[in-house]
């Protein structure tokens, strides 16, 4: 009786263990990932996009302007960077939120609305949205845009959760009339100005240095029009991960000194 007495209190005890432990361990994973984890790991995921600004391969080199501050913070921080590209911007705030990805490091506009998803660092940049259309030449039918109010009525390219729809809405608002925005998961930025090239499409919204480096590539666009005004950009990390956040600001505040 005893032993069977006994016996009961030890299972029920390594019932309790376990039990606190599983309860531990699923506060952890809901907690999420952050520095600690991190570097317990040794491994920094980031996600950048694959086009002729960020990130991208000359000959058997590697270049852009977010592969270099990736390597930046990899020599800084001592962790190892496993860099990933996604040029659709829902797949890497999927990627984020699951933690398949530690930041993504992309030019982000920091705006209110964008502050309600993630964590932004430090400013990395600044730019503004453009209007990608080809120049006039005789024979074409297609408005040249030169004033905002020409863009009532207008259907404008961009990638699903572009930074430029928020603007396109704003200005809708502004001029009273229909700006028809088409978000598209299958194109990239990049793809949307060779689209506009190419004379599939007449009008795209892009970054304002995206657009410049791709008017060498193709003369016959023109990327003059703005559609917003300056904005700082930055990399985002997910919001249960401020200790990170931390260590990214000030390695991104070293960067270039």
């Amino acid at each position: 009786m005893k032993r069977r007495l006994l016996y009961s209190i030890v299972t029920f005890g390594i019932f309790l263990i376990l039990l606190i432990w599983v309860n531990v361990t699923g506060e952890k994973n809901v907690a999420g990932r952050d520095y600690y984890q991190i570097k317990q790991e040794g491994i920094l995921n980031i996600v950048t996009e694959y086009n002729s600004v960020d990130y991208y391969v000359t000959g058997d080199t590697i270049a852009g302007i977010q592969y270099e501050l990736c390597k930046y913070i990899e020599k800084r921080s001592g962790l190892h960077v496993e860099i990933f590209l996604a040029n659709n911007m829902e797949a890497c705030i999927k990627g984020l939120e699951n933690h398949t990805y530690d930041i993504i490091a992309r030019s982000i506009p920091i705006t209110n609305e964008n502050k309600d998803l993630f964590l932004f660092t430090v400013p990395v940049a600044q730019s503004k949205q453009v209007l990608v259309q080809r120049k006039p030449v005789e024979g074409d039918t297609v408005l040249f845009i030169r004033n905002q109010l020409d863009l009532s009525n207008k259907e404008i390219h961009v990638p699903k959760n572009s930074a430029a729809i928020l603007r396109l809405r704003n200005l809708s608002d502004e001029i009273a009339e229909p700006i028809h925005i088409k978000e598209t998961e299958q194109y990239s930025r990049e793809e949307l100005i060779y689209r506009v090239a190419c004379k599939e499409i007449d009008y795209a919204v892009v970054d304002r240095e995206l657009a410049l480096k791709n008017s060498i590539s193709f003369p016959e666009i023109d990327v003059k029009t703005d559609i917003g005004f300056t904005q700082f950009q930055a990399w985002a990390v997910r919001k249960t991960s401020p200790a990170l956040l931390d260590s990214l600001n000030v390695w991104i505040s070293d960067y270039g000194r």
